[in-house]
């Protein structure tokens, strides 16, 4: 399988996605901060729910840095409990706000300057941040080309006879193959997930 044939064939099929899907013109601030929360609220769930979840912060006037901080635990639970699993999500949302505090005094561009894969380390060892919702954060909000690899991704090349045993092996597969570009990446993950839902329907 060539990863880059593959791309060009469902790109012509799917078209371009542009992700990830933030709401209306943002500061960068603002607007890591939504995928960053997205990319925690959509674990084990679809983004029809995360979107109606990110509506009930937004519509609270909850949806900035310092309001998330500090908003009590029980308040927090039940604007993202469309999401499913909120309890926990809840407590992944507070650990990774205070994580940014920690790391950078609130600031997502100056966390984001951290090299790629030293900040990936510190990410995952936040409570609640597994690999893809890293991978995601790292490529969507801080714009570094790292390739995301989710259910269908692995999906996908299972159909074409190669599985690997390892997350970070079907990454390096990709990255191996396609040039280290952040749009190509980021278009590419979401060509798998539009795949994806079709396989699925189907």
């Amino acid at each position: 399988m060539d990863p880059r044939r593959e791309y060009t064939t469902l790109r012509r099929h799917f078209g371009a996605q542009h992700w990830w899907p933030v709401d209306g013109p943002k500061g960068y601030e603002s607007s890591a901060l939504e995928i960053c929360v997205g990319a925690i609220l959509t674990q084990n769930t679809n983004w029809q729910n995360v979107r109606i979840a990110l509506d009930n912060l937004r519509m609270a006037k909850e949806f900035t840095f310092e309001r998330l901080r500090i908003l009590p635990r029980q308040q927090l639970e039940q604007l993202i409990r469309p999401s499913g699993y909120y309890r926990q999500k809840a407590l992944k949302l507070q650990a990774f706000l205070t994580f940014v505090a920690v790391e950078s005094n609130g600031s997502f561009r100056k966390m984001f300057k951290e090299s790629t894969m030293v900040l990936r380390a510190k990410l995952l060892a936040v409570h609640g941040i597994g690999r893809e919702t890293a991978d995601s954060m790292l490529l969507y909000a801080g714009k570094k080309p790292i390739f995301v690899i989710d259910t269908y991704t692995k999906r996908f090349l299972a159909q074409k006879g190669i599985t690997f045993d390892d997350y970070d092996e079907y990454r390096a597969f990709f990255e191996k193959h396609l040039h280290r570009n952040v749009k190509l990446y980021q278009e590419y993950h979401a060509l798998m997930v539009a795949w994806g839902k079709v396989q699925r329907r189907g």
